[in-house]
């Protein structure tokens, strides 16, 4: 079916049909705006991210279902890197032309597939025509008592470093699809990542994070949003990064330093926190909780910098990498 069938209304209509009411919500889609009732004694956190064809997401390698559990996962994660809990979303579609009605369906059914997973409820957003590719636009309500929200200003030097999960995954994964791969675990991790809300979420309830960021632009890149906010500077250890078996079976396949790319490639939205050393050992055993692994793999330290050391205790050179939408490509 032709979007032009159903129309704005129509598809606003298909998308209002599949959600129901969740907590705090007082007015959901159907008004000029929508109303939700905050928790008394909390604060807001709100975050938004766009993604647009072409620079986040090449649809001949993602399905729509995933591409819309993946929209919403972005936004869940920045939430989660701040200890919240996330509550309510808005979705803002610009849609182009020969974008199917069945496309959207199973879009929205990706998306609203991890919202109930998280317990998260689509309140409102906007829709249009877009003349050249496909634009989503997401905003995230979350909240959190304000002692226990995590910012990325809070490292000081002899706290330890942790990531959870796994790192390069997600790297390796848009190598492989570049490449004409479409399965395996890496391109999973690639086009549906896990957003570690409820590693958050308990981190920030025990307090034990000094400071704390998701991995969106990579290992090396988002711990220099820590060291810059903290004033401090951090030594990560090469062999201790987290690698999955799929990662180091197949990444020197695609890559010469694998190692780098771990450190550099971006998406894995995994949690990089640091911890006063005296607490660190409370860190494993809280995250085995929400069936989260955690790796610690450095510390930080007096000065500023990264310094990244290989098993033979000389210093890897590695930048910072990520991408930056208004340096790259331009």
């Amino acid at each position: 079916m032709k979007l032009r069938e159903i129309g704005e209304f129509g598809l606003i209509g298909r998308i209002s049909s599949r959600v129901s009411d969740g907590v705090g919500v007082r007015i959901g889609i159907g008004d000029d705006a929508a109303a939700a009732e905050p928790t008394p004694g909390r604060w807001l956190l709100v975050t938004s991210d766009m993604l647009l064809e072409g620079v986040h997401f090449d649809l001949a390698y993602t399905d729509p279902f995933r591409l819309g559990r993946k929209s919403l996962a972005v936004n869940l994660s920045d939430v989660a890197a701040m200890g919240g809990e996330p509550r309510h979303f808005l979705l803002s579609l610009a849609v182009p032309p020969g974008v199917t009605v069945e496309f959207l369906d199973r879009f929205t059914e990706g998306m609203l597939e991890l919202a109930r997973e998280h317990g998260v409820t689509l309140i409102g957003g906007d829709t249009c025509r877009s003349p050249h590719g496909l634009v989503i636009s997401v905003t995230l309500h979350g909240e959190q008592a304000p002692e226990l929200v995590v910012r990325r200003s809070g490292a000081r030097p002899g706290d330890r470093l942790f990531v959870t999960g796994t790192v390069g995954d997600s790297a390796l994964g848009l190598e492989l699809l570049r490449r004409g791969e479409r399965q395996g675990w890496a391109i999973d991790r690639h086009l549906d990542p896990t957003p570690r809300v409820r590693a958050g979420v308990a981190l920030a309830r025990a307090g034990l994070c000094s400071a704390m960021i998701d991995v969106s632009d990579g290992l090396a890149a988002d711990l220099g949003h820590i060291l810059d906010g903290s004033g401090v500077g951090a030594r990560v250890e090469l062999d201790l990064l987290p690698l999955s078996p799929f990662f180091r079976e197949h990444a020197p396949l695609v890559s010469p330093t694998p190692s780098i790319l771990a450190l550099t490639g971006g998406e894995d939205y995994e949690l990089l926190f640091t911890v006063p050393p005296e607490r660190s050992g409370e860190v494993a055993p809280l995250l085995a909780e929400t069936g989260v692994a955690v790796t610690a793999i450095g510390e930080i330290i007096a000065g500023s910098g990264l310094a990244v050391v290989g098993p033979d205790g000389r210093e890897a050179a590695v930048g910072r990498g990520g991408y930056n939408h208004f340096c790259d490509g331009q």
